[in-house]
């Protein structure tokens, strides 16, 4: 299922909009989740990455789909940017934020679908399951596949990424409920480790990289389970 946010202060278009998203279900066999703001603040408030595509009015009335735009980009540089207008000058200015493509206004259905079927495409070569994160400063887009392990130091949480270590606050058991799904195990109470980085366990000691962790007593063998789960998931 795609989750898809219209974003327009008009409720004559976010319905309209609505109907044309339900035909293209019908005609395509596609699913969506479909959620609706009536303006850019209520969306870029609180924006936590939900979104694999946004249908964006240009203008609003408390902030403007660029100006919404820019904002989302600061975190999420993956969601899919659809600009809807009756103005294709703006065309131009969605370069900024990396749009898709923008659909004019007054609404037709077929372009209307051609545009949703290239974002679609786009969605799928671009899937990948990242979490959002609090830094200093601001918030954090993570790959969950480029996170190696994740330890806490001093009541503190560092995610140790391919590229970088990344301080942050929270817990081991709320970075879990966060990676579900992913190929992630608590190996004890300080770590939560990637399968996909595991390179060997000896002992009660398992290696990612040059990092050695220490594995409790009591999860050593539901952590060999899981290694053989893995491997025989990626075939290896």
């Amino acid at each position: 299922m795609l989750r898809l946010a219209i974003v327009d202060d008009d409720e004559r278009y976010r319905n309209e909009i609505k109907g044309m998203l339900l035909e293209y279900e019908k005609e395509y066999g596609e699913s969506f989740q479909i959620t609706e703001y009536s303006d850019g603040d209520e969306l870029v408030e609180n924006y936590k990455s939900d979104f694999d595509i946004i249908l964006l009015d240009v203008e609003m009335r408390f902030m403007d789909g660029m100006s919404a735009a820019e904002e989302i980009r600061k975190v999420d540089s993956d969601v899919i940017l659809v600009f809807i207008t009756n103005m294709p000058q703006y065309a131009i200015k969605g370069y900024r934020v990396d749009a898709l493509d923008y659909i004019l206004k007054p609404l037709s259905y077929f372009p209307f679908s051609q545009t949703i079927k290239r974002a679609i495409g786009r969605r799928h070569v671009s899937d990948k399951n990242y979490i959002i994160i609090s830094v200093k400063g601001g918030k954090q887009k993570v790959d969950a596949e480029e996170i190696r392990f994740i330890e806490v130091i001093n009541h503190d949480l560092i995610i140790h990424t391919i590229n970088e270590d990344i301080e942050t606050k929270g817990s081991i058991r709320e970075m879990d409920e966060k990676l579900k799904g992913e190929s992630f195990f608590q190996c004890n109470k300080g770590y939560l480790i990637n399968l996909a980085f595991v390179d060997g366990l000896t002992g009660n000691d398992v290696r990612i990289g040059d990092d050695i962790l220490q594995v409790s007593r009591s999860k050593k063998k539901p952590l060999i389970d899981a290694l053989n789960d893995y491997m025989r998931e990626m075939g290896r």
